[in-house]
């Protein structure tokens, strides 16, 4: 990865300067890029990949109220006013999405959610859900029965009518579409390296510096350490299959097929599983996901096995399925984090913690930032939320992760400095990685399309040895679940750059993480992390609206 800090004149027709740059489109970012836009101001959205391309477009495609046992764990550790907040952001971030849907030409469906039971050891789980449902002003009926012949396990449920379901890839290229007709300029292939807060805010990238007065962070987990939202909100993946039924009809149809359900379904015990149908793609598809773990601490191909064994139980003729992965922070206090970075100077949003709800949350936070930056008054449910207390529970649960953190480092390092030589170590079979060392160096060696490769397995972050993801070939770190493919190259997490050469040095390959978060306390509201090793990213590509005026 390359920089400079020149303008950035090599992108033609597109402006080194707006009212507003995004970073990320996401869910957050074209949301909040399109009421910017809606409201007049020139907006850029800078993104490394295509919108979509991660949590938002590889999810489940569920905009639900109902989800899970979210509402009632909220309420466990906060007010009801904050529960009914929470639920009031939401719904506004689904009518939201509802209007988008319909301005982009992006189809939806309504449907009935339910978080159910499993057996009777999970029907507390599901009368507390209900209960904090009802609290929060939703309409949400407790039921022994559902609507669909559904073959797996059902104890009983909380229900709520009215939920979205859609295809999250079809929405993300919709919104794009929306808020490049409406004249904003969208920049795919180009990463963010650093943010200056100053005025102009100075967002420096691999294809030069570009200025705004206001910049949106939305990379799922911020991008700057200011904050340390990175330890307050914890990578979390999951595993996501796709089968296709061969006596499935249309969803909804009465050739649907038994067991096809209409309805969206998240179990509040485990194992968690979380259950819909849909047309994507011109085909009728069953969607199971599950498998949730802490990014970088599990066997992922154990887990995606387990999936397909539960599913071709309860639906035995169900065909070779597709899978995927997405990855979500958790907030550390249940409710997601919304607002102005720290020594941002009050020039730089974020937003952050969604717990696998981004398709509405998202929305929510989208709402409350683009309502700061136009000076609007914000939303009574956003006011509550921002001004939510930290609780000792909180803390308590900041120390339990900031220990399981602490263990999982040191257990990187030890084993790293345990392995093999690399000279030694046997080359993967395909679709395999490990871990191996040349001295002090820990090195991960993997094979992926018969290509091995050998790339430094120290996160540029802040230094964990990373783990090899056999289910979806990537090096994962299990200290903050930043993630990168077989050769090296960034995909996700807080770490900006890509991994550095196999033959660093260790204490090279430690400054540099180092330098990546320290920058940031060189002085009040810089944060400019290093670019490190790597190959060479994608030149960057512009989608311009028909005018950047507002």
């Amino acid at each position: 990865m390359t920089t400079t800090d020149a303008p950035a004149a090599a992108l033609p027709g597109v402006p080194d300067h707006a009212d507003v740059i995004v970073v990320g489109a996401g869910i957050t970012g074209l949301s909040t890029a399109i009421m910017l836009r809606d409201a007049g101001r020139r907006v850029i959205v800078l993104e490394q990949d295509v919108p979509g391309a991660l949590a938002s477009g590889r999810n489940t495609g569920k905009a639900s109220l109902l989800q899970g046992t979210r509402l009632s764990t909220i309420r466990r550790h906060h007010p009801a006013a904050l529960v009914r907040a929470y639920a009031q952001a939401n719904r506004a971030g689904q009518d939201w999405l509802r209007r988008a849907c319909e301005r982009a030409g992006v189809g939806f469906r309504e449907a009935t959610a339910y978080s159910y039971a499993q057996s009777v050891d999970g029907l507390d789980a599901v009368d507390a859900e209900v209960r904090a449902g009802r609290e929060a002003g939703l309409p949400v009926r407790r039921v022994r029965d559902v609507a669909d012949d559904v073959p797996f396990p059902l104890a009983g449920a909380a229900a709520l009518d009215g939920q979205l379901a859609l295809d999250p890839a079809e929405l993300m290229r919709g919104l794009a579409e929306l808020f490049v007709a409406s004249g904003g300029d969208l920049v795919t292939g180009i990463r963010v390296l650093g943010v200056r807060a100053t005025d102009p805010v100075r967002v420096r990238t691999s294809a030069g510096v570009f200025t705004a007065g206001s910049v949106v962070i939305a990379t799922g987990t911020p991008i700057l350490d200011r904050g340390l939202y990175w330890a307050k909100a914890s990578g979390v993946r999951s595993m996501l299959v796709s089968f296709e039924l061969p006596s499935a009809g249309p969803v909804g149809s009465p050739g649907a097929g038994t067991g096809l359900p209409d309805g969206l379904y998240l179990s509040v015990d485990d194992p968690s599983r979380s259950i819909r149908s849909a047309d994507w793609g011109g085909r009728t598809r069953l969607i199971i996901g599950g498998g949730d773990h802490p990014t970088g601490r599990a066997d992922t191909a154990e887990l995606l096995d387990e999936i397909l064994d539960w599913t071709r139980a309860w639906w035995p003729d169900a065909g070779d399925p597709d899978h995927w992965a997405a990855q979500d922070y958790h907030s550390l206090n249940t409710v997601p984090f919304v607002g102005r970075m720290p020594r941002g100077r009050g020039r730089v949003w974020f937003g952050t913690g969604y717990g696998k709800w981004g398709l509405t949350n998202g929305v929510a936070a989208g709402i409350r930032i683009s309502h700061e930056i136009l000076g609007a008054r914000r939303p009574d449910w956003a006011r509550t939320i921002g001004t939510r207390l930290t609780r000792p529970a909180d803390l308590a649960n900041g120390a339990v992760a900031g220990i399981r953190t602490g263990v999982a480092a040191v257990q990187g390092w030890v084993g790293a400095l345990r392995s093999p030589e690399a000279e030694i170590a046997p080359t993967p079979p395909e679709g395999a990685g490990g871990i191996a060392r040349r001295g002090l160096r820990p090195v991960g060696i993997s094979t992926v399309g018969g290509d091995t490769c050998e790339v430094s397995a120290v996160c540029p972050h802040l230094g964990g040895v990373l783990n090899w993801n056999a289910a979806e070939s990537t090096w994962d770190c299990p200290l903050h679940a930043s993630r990168f493919d077989h050769r090296g190259r960034r995909i996700e997490g807080p770490a900006v750059a890509d991994l550095a050469r196999a033959d660093a040095a260790p204490l090279e390959v430690l400054l540099r993480a180092a330098r990546s978060s320290a920058t940031a306390e060189r002085d009040a509201g810089v944060e400019e992390p290093a670019a490190v090793g790597g190959e060479a990213a994608p030149g960057p590509a512009a989608t311009r609206g028909a005018t950047t005026s507002g």
